[in-house]
């Protein structure tokens, strides 16, 4: 029994991370297409330079809600701390090699803590190749209000988490995602 219980938190603690909070003082003007997420989600192998576009709360929402256009929207919320989201991180950069083309903009928010920014984000970023597909968020910052305003299942608790938007229409996955389960999830948009 001991063993059954142990395999259980074991799984429960590589499944989400816990959130840390996040200190942030200003952030440039953004618009809420995706702010800086190029036209194309290819990766280069070359590191792009990285560059901090920080949003606040408000920016934030604003840029999770309903475009007017047919673009599928994909936001991964991660930080660099974060197991399950490093894991999950190499599906996603997939899916965008094979989407490459088609209507849909990958970002990646960023949660890690202010000071790892220009450090250990900024490093992850250029080594991923994801530099123009980043975004910084004060997660102190981020009150319960913006979560119940944004979300139906995530209170901020945990990461990775999925944020899945075409329209209307949303999915919301907390916890690493397996290759076929983000290729499920990104073709019920189809």
């Amino acid at each position: 029994m001991k063993k059954v219980i142990l395999g259980i938190m074991m799984a429960a603690t590589f499944t989400a991370c816990k959130k840390e909070n996040k200190t942030v003082e200003s952030s440039e003007n953004m618009k809420t297409d995706s702010v800086t997420v190029p036209e194309s989600n290819e990766t280069t192998e070359a590191a792009t330079p990285f560059k901090k576009i920080e949003l606040n709360p408000e920016q934030t929402a604003k840029f999770l809600g309903k475009q007017n256009n047919d673009t599928l929207y994909v936001n991964n919320f991660f930080a660099t701390w974060c197991g399950p989201c490093m894991q999950e991180i190499p599906h996603f950069k997939k899916k965008m090699e094979e989407m490459k083309g088609q209507p849909v903009k990958f970002t990646f928010v960023d949660l890690d803590q202010k000071e790892d920014w220009d450090t250990k984000v900024k490093n992850f970023a250029e080594k991923e190749g994801l530099s123009n597909h980043m975004v910084l968020i004060d997660g102190s910052k981020l009150t319960p209000e913006f979560f119940k305003a944004n979300f139906k299942k995530w209170d901020g608790g945990a990461i990775p988490f999925t944020f899945i938007r075409k329209g209307d229409k949303t999915d919301e996955t907390l916890g690493s995602m397996s290759e076929e389960m983000l290729t499920e999830k990104l073709n019920s948009f189809k």
